[in-house]
């Protein structure tokens, strides 16, 4: 039978009268692909139905955070709970400690903790910290890297900015991001030149170690080595940016998959369970001087409130389950290389990539490492493609630029099925030009 969506159009109508693109976030507006975004009216597992009752295998998963799957009957339960015993209170709770000690015993650079409400929050705050600790104003950050909409790193963005091509923001003032400075992602070399340039002026570098916000790139053999090793010899602080990868590559995020200690991380996605949290932390040196334990203030009415905490708690308990991680590997493998393996026979050029729960594609005859390589990618396939599975059930991000995500729900069959459309998709794809 096929799709129709007259719902979701009357609603998407409805929606830009009151929000600007008739959206709340950019990328949901399907610019990047075309056609109508979709209005979700329910999710279940490793799928979700629109308001016109059609279902779709779903890869997006709210961009990552739903490790198991939508409304997991133990995270519904534990967010039912706490909302019977009230939402918020701007005062300590149990949770808050629970959580942070969740945290502190999963990934080994982190001491303590700071709670706050989004991934925006938290590396605006971890960025704040390393400029305090170190009396250093500048901040190296990787082109095509997204760290949150915060003025002073919406500089050369991926994500949702280089989807609609304004990776630099009108309303961001020239003096607030003089002090970010640029080098290209697995280029060691260029990082190197900024400390010449700016000796004892750089006080952090942060990085999604795993880039997730310009499709799926993975660091170089010896990458994320080298920026610990620039970083300590030239006194700056290196912050990871696990906002994404945290709990979704290992158990201890990307940091414990490579064997790196970075002085800060910053985490949201999977900490909140599907509702709204972030937090930064490191060590116990450095976050002693966040207020009020110290002089760098940073605050929030929100933070670690009861329903956020509630969720993360039991998402975090169950992500720790033994083989919970193994079984997400092997499966986000087993699609990547099947994507691959079919585009191959049908002579698409596609390149694909996998770590944890985490996968990527992009339409590019060669290899991609970096934004240079991820935007030199056929956008026009990708939108074909894109269209092609959603119209037989199958939901990828409406953006050639975002990661893909495997939940625990996701079964061999949901796989099974998602190749079997891929295989007419990326016949679509072959004659997009």
């Amino acid at each position: 039978m096929e799709r129709t969506i007259d719902r979701s159009v009357r609603l998407f109508s409805e929606a830009k009268e009151v929000l600007p693109g008739g959206v709340n976030s950019p990328v949901r507006s399907f610019r990047a692909v075309g056609g109508q975004p979709l209005f979700i009216q329910r999710g279940k597992g490793p799928r979700l139905w629109d308001v016109d009752g059609n279902e779709y295998i779903d890869y997006v998963l709210s961009w990552g955070p739903l490790l198991a799957g939508h409304a997991h009957p133990v995270v519904v339960r534990a967010v039912q709970e706490a909302a019977e015993r009230g939402t918020s209170f701007g005062a300590p709770t149990e949770a808050e400690t629970e959580l942070a000690r969740l945290i502190r015993e999963a990934i080994p650079s982190v001491d303590m903790v700071r709670l706050v409400n989004s991934g925006t929050e938290a590396t605006m705050s971890a960025i704040r910290l390393a400029r305090a600790a170190t009396g250093r104003s500048k901040v190296i950050k990787f082109v095509g890297c997204y760290h949150g909409h915060h003025d002073a790193l919406l500089v050369r963005a991926g994500s949702g900015a280089l989807t609609l091509g304004v990776p630099d923001s009108p309303g961001v003032p020239q003096e607030i991001v003089a002090h970010t400075l640029t080098a290209p992602y697995n280029s060691l070399e260029a990082v190197e030149r900024l400390f010449r340039l700016y000796p004892e002026e750089i006080a952090c570098i942060i990085v999604e170690p795993v880039v997730g916000n310009m499709g799926l790139v993975l660091p170089e053999n010896g990458y994320l080595q080298g920026l610990r090793q620039l970083s300590q010899r030239h006194g700056a602080l290196l912050i990871f940016d696990e906002v994404m990868t945290g709990f979704r590559v290992a158990y201890g995020g990307a940091q414990a998959l490579y064997g790196i200690k970075p002085d800060l991380t910053t985490l949201g996605k999977v900490i909140g369970g599907g509702l709204p949290v972030g937090a930064y932390g490191g060590r116990r040196d450095l976050m002693e001087k966040v207020a009020p334990a110290g002089p760098m203030y940073q605050a929030g009415t929100l933070s670690g409130n009861p329903l956020a905490t509630a969720a993360g708690i039991a998402m975090l308990r169950l992500a720790a389950a033994p083989g919970v991680y193994e079984d997400l590997e092997a499966k986000t493998r087993r699609l990547a290389l099947g994507l691959k393996e079919m585009a191959d026979r049908l002579g698409v050029p596609l390149q694909t990539s996998s770590v944890g729960g985490m996968f990527g594609f992009f339409f590019n005859e060669r290899p991609v490492k970096d934004f240079d390589g991820a935007t030199a990618s056929n956008t026009r396939r990708y939108a074909a493609f894109f269209t092609e599975c959603l119209d037989h059930g199958v939901y990828f991000a409406p953006s050639q630029f975002e990661a893909g995500f495997m939940s625990m729900a996701h079964r061999e069959a949901d796989i099974d099925r998602t190749l079997e459309v891929a295989e007419d998709a990326l016949r679509a794809a072959r004659y997009a030009r």
